[in-house]
């Protein structure tokens, strides 16, 4: 079993590495001009349609100058009303609903899921799935980070990062489409276990993946953490100190980049993570370079469990040994009237949980991801409500702004890493 270790960084901070920016106190005044000669302030809207707003998000700026006075985010513009849906859809059928919550790392959205109404029907998944949830959803938070690296290099003008990061994206786009036949929305877990058990070849196409991947983590980092621009652009940006970021409820990357050693994979384990050993990046200034540098480390962590992951999978069944959960083998059904009778039960009735509510969190690559289900013993919850990660990140978006300049704007909202289908659900 893995001891509890942090790992913390601290950039030197010196005046040739970029501008010392601090918020400016409000309001603001030009030195030397009268109160009755400031000029009136400006409304300017980011969004909805923008490509730094990271989906249909609508930022709405009070400035006076290039100065924000206020920062007032609207949400909405993407409502696909998902919990209200699952009301209607029994338990397996909400699964693909999951994906479009967080359709940069839906297989993590696919596990919680499962893994809250398995706990309410008290299932006991296998040692062989255990360990698959784990690769699904550690691969995922490398997937989810590596889009956010190379977004926000766009951003803020590094364009050559985008292009790394996205062709490692693109090798993962390969594992989810060899696993369960699609790239963005896999919908790969089922009640009891996973749609389908690993095909042939897979784990050989992981282990390549975890070897080389290294070497593009250190060209990233080579291009970007020394680099005048990107640390100007992010150092001493959007600081949120660790006390304020528990306020506002900041978990994950964020929150561990304010100096609060916080991961629910060690502090609340689930799925033996308490026996992989890994590390959990802590910042230290609770600024944009801080939630870089703890995502990119972050990422070297997710290929350490994978590598244990990959060592330890066990044979066996992929599913549980219960009829009323998982379909029988087609052969069985067609020549098994006992197996016939439950594959028309499952598909036509659905999987049935008792009565009682459930609820499961987890660490998600954006922080604290909550599934909540109540049933009344049918084949369809009579609740579903999800606690999002990146719905509590946006709420800090004016905190971390007001004070600082427009274009600090960009930098800051790409640092908190959102996702406007888990926000607008």
């Amino acid at each position: 079993m893995s001891t509890r270790r942090t790992v913390e960084y601290s950039v030197s901070r010196t005046p040739e590495m970029g501008p010392n920016r601090q918020p400016v106190a409000m309001p603001f005044l030009p030195l030397g001009v009268e109160p009755e000669m400031q000029g009136e302030h400006m409304l300017i809207n980011i969004g909805p349609q923008h490509p730094a707003t990271h989906g249909v998000l609508r930022i709405v700026l009070e400035l006076d100058g290039e100065t924000v006075v206020k920062c007032t985010p609207h949400v909405g513009y993407l409502h696909s009303s998902f919990e209200k849906l699952g009301e209607y859809r029994t338990w397996n059928q909400i699964i693909p609903l999951t994906d479009r919550m967080d359709y940069l790392a839906p297989l993590i959205y696919n596990c919680a899921y499962a893994m809250a109404v398995e706990k309410l029907m008290g299932v006991e998944v296998t040692e062989r799935c255990k360990v698959t949830r784990v690769i699904c959803m550690e691969l995922d938070r490398i997937f989810s980070h590596l889009l956010w690296v190379g977004t926000t290099a766009i951003d803020i003008g590094a364009f050559t990062v985008f292009l790394y990061t996205f062709q490692e994206r693109e090798r993962i786009y390969d594992l989810h489409e060899a696993f369960t036949g699609a790239r963005v929305t896999p919908s790969s877990t089922r009640i009891g276990g996973m749609m389908a058990d690993l095909p042939a070849g897979w784990i050989e196409q992981l282990q390549h993946f975890i070897d080389t991947f290294p070497r593009t983590l250190d060209e990233t980092e080579t291009l970007l953490s020394n680099s005048n621009l990107w640390i100007g652009r992010n150092r001493d940006v959007g600081v949120i100190n660790g006390a304020d970021a528990i306020d506002y409820g900041l978990t994950g990357p964020n929150l561990r980049a304010s100096g609060v050693d916080y991961d629910i994979r060690k502090d609340r384990p689930y799925y033996d993570y308490d026996s992989y050993d890994f590390d959990v990046p802590v910042g230290v200034h609770g600024d944009c370079y801080d939630r870089y540098l703890v995502r990119m480390e972050e990422m070297r962590q997710s290929l350490r469990i994978l590598q244990q992951a990959v060592d330890r999978l066990p044979g066996g069944a992929m599913n549980v040994d219960d009829p009323r959960l998982i379909l029988p083998g087609k052969g069985d059904a067609m020549s098994d009237m006992e197996s016939m009778i439950h594959h028309f039960k499952v598909v036509m009735e659905g999987v049935k949980a008792p009565p009682g509510e459930s609820w499961y969190g987890i660490e998600s690559s954006k922080g604290e991801l909550g599934m909540y289900v109540v049933s009344d013993g049918g084949s369809k919850p009579v609740r579903w409500r999800v606690r999002g990660p990146s719905f509590i990140n946006i709420s800090t978006l004016p905190k971390l702004v007001e004070g600082y300049m427009l274009s600090d704007v960009i930098a800051v909202n790409a640092s908190l890493d959102i996702v406007l289908g888990e926000i607008d659900r």
